[in-house]
């Protein structure tokens, strides 16, 4: 079965190992994936990630983060998607909660958080936000 969003998916995959207290979740890697979860990681949201090689085909093992039982990821959703791309201007960038909060965004600089993109004069696409 072909997946039409696979960042969605890999989100779906992260937020329901969540609920389940699951310690990790392995999925089909890509460049976008991998550079979401490097954001997820510097931001302190997940515990780390590993890239495995299997024969041709590379997996990506995110390692979920929980304080005091809880996952420290509340919420993450997708913004942009594939049949409806938002982009925005380093000014109309989305405040997540007051700054509580994080979006990913992809710059031409690359994958990095609202925070960093605004800094840097950035805009580009909205690709989800994290609480």
């Amino acid at each position: 079965m072909s997946v039409s969003d696979p960042l969605a998916d890999m989100l779906t995959c992260i937020r329901n190992a969540q609920r389940v207290g699951k310690a990790s979740v392995k999925m089909v890697s890509s460049k976008q994936k991998e550079a979401v979860c490097q954001v997820l990681a510097d931001e302190g949201y997940i515990a780390g990630f590993e890239v495995e090689r299997v024969a041709s085909k590379a997996f990506l093992n995110v390692r979920l983060k929980y304080f005091e039982g809880r996952p420290v990821i509340e919420d993450i959703r997708r913004v942009s998607k594939p049949g409806r791309r938002i982009y925005r201007g380093k000014e109309d960038l989305p405040k997540v909660q007051g700054g509580l909060g994080i979006a990913i965004v992809s710059t031409p600089k690359g994958v990095m958080t609202d925070k960093s993109a605004r800094r840097l004069g950035l805009g580009g696409e909205v690709i989800c936000i994290v609480s």
